[in-house]
């Protein structure tokens, strides 16, 4: 039997309770439980058993006595190898455990019985498993899904100097501290990443005072694999190292092009891969590495190919042997100002390596920069090496590297190292350097669509979370608004495109620039979302006429209007999820919405519903992504958006943090923004209106009225714009219109004056000939108020002005 066999049919103790055959013996030595898997190994059902003396039944080829001379004790039992016969009539050879129970009466038995084959099987893995972590040279230690270290044997703590507790015993030894080292963390990283990552070859290197030259050191091989429960479900990581002599120094330099492929350019940051690269090379190469970057690579700028001549060169990493680095000129993201003749200066213009000897007739160039000339003879640096950093036939800067310390000068080998190591790192710069380009036209695609801040209304106060599951990038295709209407309204808006990333933005862009275009026309919700879904069903059409990548196009959404004057709230949604409403003194509430089509389908209605609310509720609308995050079980989403909700009277900033901390995992799967916001109401000291008769002369009338109301509002200042406002819409409305006029004043943040009646007909805004009498009205009341407009009622319609009151703000 092999040894995965082993693994996969002894997973447990032979003698656990649920693998071994159980015997119970009373102080009568009579049997009172007989186990199934009793009746496996020796025939005998249960009910055969039950109430017959042991000894009647498990007859054995040799006496008791016997068998107890033979038995050992075992923590307080009896354990040894017993013969007995099977109820067909053939011995079977048993591996017993017996423990006395002490009674009143007397003492009875607990037997556990198995195979002798499987006992001895147990006993072999056990020893291989104690000869693998006390005898073998192979290091090993244990992580948690969290990469904290959670013990190791004798030869890992050895070979990373990990400090162990005090007076630990065993082969399983907790370390002190929960440190985990580089190596040994980023291949366990990969591992729970990646389920799997190619073992690792690296440099161990030699102790100090020992020339690298003369001593080849160790090499250490690592490999990090998945620790699972027999369900498959990770548990944790088992790190292995081994060690062995490096023959020659081919092996060294083939150990450290490995150990480069392993730790560069594990992350796409600019910085931190420069830095991987200044700690490959030393100590194995140099006694201090430099890395110098053009700025147009750190602003992630497109750069021509070719050696480069000019350009500005800027410090991105160094490192050294030295913890002080001495060997700096300049500090980390400094310009280099390297002397025009330098070997730096020579090489990118050149775009070959410079491999050249210090403080001889060839260090000419450095009589014009007495500053490094000074630390190379203080350190007695005796060889510079430096290497062009290029990729996909572009330069991007510089490496130096120096050696005082090591007392070889580079040779031919060294330099033909140097560059394949650099040029590695030069490919995982380049795609940095691509990342951080496309990741910055991502970031201002997203800047652009989104609303830098929510403008602050009088209506509602509002908190939201923007959560894209493409984080590298940081765009998605949901969206939120909030967008102010006429007459104190505002419209709350959340939206979700189909698919992720880049196109998913694109189209998210576009919608949103449509709903705040139909909002402006102060359309109701189910009316917006019939334009929308118009919209989106061209769009669906333009990207399936599309030759190349032709991408689906689908959204849904929900649109809400909140009336801080009514207290009402109407809400119209395109196959999205209802909004939640957090009472003051009820349970958090998912309102019945008609549940309209999502937006793209076509010639389908969609309905609006109203709900009224108390002020201080807080209602919050939100994509799928919020609520299918718990497993996709929208039920259990649900029950947790309302427990987030409860206490709506919390800041809003404190229920945002709640509903992520609830709801969201680390990593969500799809894209996810919420909008809450917590409704305030208009007093009615602060609207006023009047129904005005259908006469010219009702005009003077109501502007008197309108003084008096302004002035016990304190509006004096705006008193004359105000009647002037009024008297051109009052006139314009008993002239061109019918029915009755309805005058509403309202005072919040702005002055909002509105005239009502029942004609559909809409002014527009036009500029007088000389010789007409009228039809200055509008551009007048356009000159004096801050914005103006229509819009239109079951009843006729509402023309509206808004004046700015300095000074003044939500009360």
């Amino acid at each position: 039997m092999g040894l995965r066999d082993m693994a996969n049919e002894h997973r447990g103790d032979p003698f656990g309770i649920t693998s071994a055959a159980v015997v119970l013996v009373d102080v009568h030595g009579m049997i009172r439980h007989w186990s199934e898997r009793a009746e496996t190994l020796l025939g005998y059902p249960a009910a055969d058993v039950l109430g017959r003396p042991a000894m009647s039944v498990l007859v054995s080829e040799e006496s008791p006595a016997s068998m107890m001379s033979r038995a050992r004790r075992f923590e307080g039992c009896w354990e040894g190898l017993v013969t007995v016969r099977h109820r067909a009539g053939h011995p079977v050879e048993l591996a017993v455990r017996a423990c006395p129970l002490d009674a009143e009466q007397g003492s009875g038995w607990l037997a556990v019985a198995c195979d002798v084959a499987s006992s001895r099987q147990w006993e072999l893995d056990q020893a291989v498993l104690r000869s693998l972590l006390e005898e073998s040279p192979i290091g090993v230690g244990v992580l948690d899904t969290d990469l904290r270290l959670q013990w190791v044997n004798q030869v890992l703590a050895a070979m990373e100097g990990l400090p162990l507790h005090d007076g630990a015993e065993g082969t399983a030894r907790i370390p002190q501290s929960g440190e985990v080292p580089p190596s040994v963390d980023w291949q366990a990283r990969q591992v729970l990443m990646w389920g799997r990552v190619s073992p690792a070859l690296e440099q161990v290197t030699p102790p100090a005072g020992m020339s690298r030259r003369g001593s080849h050191g160790h090499l250490r091989l690592r490999s990090s694999f998945p620790l699972r429960d027999p369900y498959g479900k990770t548990l944790g990581v088992c790190h292995t190292a081994v060690e062995f002599n490096a023959e020659d120094r081919a092996r060294e330099r083939l150990a450290l092009v490995n150990e480069a492929a392993q730790r560069i350019g594990t992350t796409l940051d600019l910085d931190r891969t420069v830095q991987e690269l200044a700690e490959v090379l030393v100590p194995q190469l140099a006694d201090f590495a430099a890395i110098d970057l053009f700025q147009g690579v750190l602003a992630a700028k497109d750069l021509s190919s070719g050696p480069i001549s000019g350009g500005t060169l800027q410090r991105a990493a160094h490192l050294s042997i030295r913890e002080e680095i001495p060997e700096a000129v300049v500090p980390i993201g400094e310009p280099t100002g390297y002397p025009p003749k330098s070997p730096q200066r020579r090489c990118l213009t050149t775009g070959r390596p410079i491999r050249d000897p210090v403080l001889n007739p060839t260090t000419w160039w450095l009589a014009g920069d007495q500053q490094r000339l000074a630390k190379l003879v203080r350190l007695g640096v005796h060889t510079h090496l430096v290497v062009p950093l290029r990729a996909r036939g572009v330069t991007m800067g510089v490496v130096t590297l120096l050696r005082w310390d090591n007392p070889d000068p580079f040779d031919e080998e060294d330099l033909l190292l140097v560059e394949e190591l650099v040029a590695r790192a030069a490919v995982c710069v380049d795609n940095a350097r691509r990342f951080v380009r496309e990741h910055n036209a991502a970031l201002a695609l997203q800047t652009s669509l989104l609303p830098p801040d929510l403008p602050d209304h009088c209506a509602v106060e509002v908190a939201y979370r923007y959560l894209p599951t493409d984080a590298e990038a940081g765009v998605g295709g949901d969206w939120f608004d909030v967008i102010p209407l006429s007459g104190a309204r505002v419209a709350l808006v959340v939206g979700d495109v189909v698919g992720h990333g880049i196109h998913a933005a694109a189209s998210m862009g576009r919608l949103r620039a449509a709903v705040q275009t139909l909002a402006d026309l102060d359309l109701t919700p189910d009316e917006l979302l019939a334009h929308v879904d118009d919209l989106v069903l061209r769009l669906a059409e333009e990207a399936e006429a599309a030759t190349d990548n032709p991408m689906v196009v689908g959204a849904t959404c929900v649109y809400a209007v909140y009336d801080p004057i009514s207290r009402k709230l109407n809400v119209a949604r395109a196959g999205h999820p209802t909004p939640a409403i957090a009472h003051l003194s009820e349970p958090v509430e998912l309102p019945d919405i008609p549940a309209g089509p999502p937006l793209g389908l076509g010639g389908l209605p969609f309905e609006s519903a109203e709900i009224e609310l108390e002020e201080g509720s807080v209602v919050a609308l939100y994509t799928d992504g919020l609520i299918e995050a718990s497993d996709r079980d929208v039920d259990v989403g649900f029950e947790r958006l309302c427990f987030a909700l409860a206490h709506p009277d919390r800041p809003l900033e404190e229920i945002c943090d709640t509903m992520v901390r609830i709801l969201l995992p680390d990593h969500p799967r799809d894209d996810v923004a919420f909008l809450i916001a917590r409704t305030r109401a208009l007093t009615p000291d602060r609207v006023a209106s009047w129904e005005v008769p259908a006469d010219p002369q009702a005009v003077h009338e109501t502007r008197e009225k309108v003084a008096c109301q302004l002035a016990a509002w304190g509006l004096e200042d705006v008193a004359f714009t105000t009647e002037l406002i009024v008297s051109e819409l009052v006139t314009n409305a008993i002239t061109h219109a019918s029915g009755p006029i309805g005058l509403r004043l309202i005072h919040e943040r702005t002055l909002i004056c509105e005239v009502s009646d029942t004609s559909n007909t809409s002014p527009h805004l036009r500029r007088a000939l000389s010789t007409d009498e009228g039809g200055r009205g509008l551009f007048l009341v356009a000159q004096v108020a801050q914005r103006w407009g229509t819009r239109y009622t079951a009843t006729g319609k509402t023309i509206w002005a808004e004046q700015q009151l300095p000074g003044t703000g939500c009360r």
